[in-house]
């Protein structure tokens, strides 16, 4: 069983997939190559399920914080004999600088270790367990690392000490002395590609410096922010950025699956999927930080994920794949235990056929914020936006699963009525940049239907407070 607190991970990521570092230096969760992609460390979510780790044998005391305008972690370990810093972060594309932060991430995952005080031992322990847990694989040693293969995945240890080998797993132990340090990458490639090069101490040092570069000068053009907690801010934002899967420029919801809303629950979902409603109001989040090339990757993203499916009078469907894929059908993981034995562990998100309408709102109001980041708005974007606003007129008046994703009957929630109101009405705003001013009449129509509506199946006399849902005495923060 798993359970070390969640709050003791820091995420680092190469903006198209990502790890959690725990404070004693473990990643227990990292997935190859993409976010939504099976798990090449698992621990997180069952004991067994893989891991890397790097600690002293012995720590007193360990503390740590990001590397300055950076998703690089920086780890400090004190023991009884000295003082040592591990520095954790996933590999962008050598000299990718601001927009173009993780275009090329090579997949590798790099980890330098500095003694700074004294002399400090470490263990090491690397224990690859591709596809969920499911994969022991076979470890061989190179010249300068260690393979692992299994299944559809290879994994390259770059290192420069010897590892003892036992089975699946391999440990070292070191030595370091003040000023000494070591370095070490692992490499990702699928099978049938190119297999991995060791990368040398040299070459290790200078691709993390140069992902550390890289992203202080994406912080740089987009972190001007000041004002209360400056700070938090800035994290806040660069770990959305860290969430955003670069080659399409989906948000995804969240870097993990089956991490539960109450420990031994049922409620264990995989959110590595980018949600409408939730990278709208993220782009919004950032609006004030927002460049022309987020607002416009993410609306392309959008367009070409749903293609096709307002004109055939589909719903818009609420998630997708990073990638643009539309089937997320959800299994369960039977061999994992799951965080704290919270069971059943989820991947794919049976939510991704649910009716949701309130998404049109989300989505428009996205648009409307960010439309002064436009320079060109392309045709494809222009004619999808409209059908959004098209849609949320005809779909206002039917059921739903709500904001809530309620897999019960659906309802007329309020919520929903009120975001195909605001779908209208920014589309109404958007009018001329969407080349659709012969719509606006028939949109303010709507919209007014959409207001006397909520005005009179909304409002309960006996709850006195718009409820959940018309006919319902029901309450829900979603209406605030």
């Amino acid at each position: 069983m798993s359970d070390r607190p969640i709050a003791d991970y820091a995420l680092i990521s190469d903006c198209q997939s990502a790890a959690l570092v725990s404070s004693e230096g473990s990643v227990d969760w990292l997935c190859f190559p993409r976010f939504d992609r099976p798990s090449v460390f698992g621990r997180l979510l069952d004991q067994k399920a893989g891991h890397w780790s790097i600690q002293p044998v012995e720590t007193l005391e360990a503390s740590r914080s990001y590397v300055e305008r950076t998703m690089a972690i920086k780890t400090t370990f004190r023991s009884a004999g000295g003082k040592a810093t591990l520095v954790d972060l996933m590999a962008v594309g050598e000299g990718e600088r601001e927009h173009k932060l993780g275009a090329h991430s090579p997949h590798a995952l790099l980890r330098n270790v500095i003694c700074e005080e004294g002399s400090v031992e470490l263990d090491i322990e690397y224990a690859p367990r591709p596809e969920y847990g499911l994969i022991f694989p076979f470890l061989t040693s190179v010249e300068g690392g260690i393979y692992a293969r299994g299944g559809a995945d290879v994994l390259l240890l770059s290192s420069p000490v010897a590892f003892e080998i036992d089975g699946s797993s391999a440990r070292a132990r070191i030595s370091l002395a003040q000023g000494q340090s070591i370095a070490f990458a692992l490499h990702h490639k699928q099978s049938w590609e190119q297999q991995p090069a060791v990368w040398d101490q040299d070459q290790i040092k200078s691709r993390m410096d140069d992902t550390i570069l890289g992203w202080q000068t994406w912080s740089g053009i987009h972190q001007s922010y000041e004002g209360p907690w400056r700070d938090l801010v800035h994290t806040s934002g660069r770990v959305l950025q860290a969430l955003t899967y670069q080659p399409t420029g989906a948000i995804v919801a969240a870097p993990t699956t089956s991490l539960p809303e109450e420990v031994g629950g049922e409620r264990n979902w995989d959110y590595r999927y980018a949600w409408v409603r939730d990278s709208s109001l993220t782009l919004e989040a950032l609006w004030i930080a927002a460049c022309p090339d987020e607002a416009t990757d993410f609306f392309s993203y959008m367009a070409g994920a749903s293609a096709s499916q307002l004109r055939r009078g589909a719903d818009l469907q609420i998630m997708f794949g990073i990638g643009g894929e539309r089937d997320l059908s959800e299994r369960t993981l039977p061999h994992l235990s799951g965080w704290r034995n919270s069971r059943p562990v989820r991947v794919g998100n049976g939510a991704w056929d649910q009716r949701q309408i309130d998404v049109y709102g989300e989505l428009l109001n996205a648009a409307y914020r960010l439309s002064e980041q436009w320079t060109v708005l392309d045709p494809a974007t222009r004619e999808f936006l409209v059908a959004v606003a098209d849609a949320a007129a005809v779909r206002w008046e039917e059921t739903d699963q709500g904001l809530w994703e309620q897999r019960g009957e659906p309802q007329h929630f309020l919520y929903s009525k009120l975001m195909c109101w605001v779908a209208l009405d920014r589309a109404i705003q958007l009018a001329e940049r969407l080349e659709a001013t012969d719509r606006v009449d028939m949109w303010t129509k709507t919209r007014d239907e959409i207001k006397d509506a909520i005005l009179l199946r909304g409002w309960n006399d006996r709850a006195q407070a718009f409820t959940q849902a018309f006919g319902s005495e029901d309450l829900d923060a979603a209406n605030l």
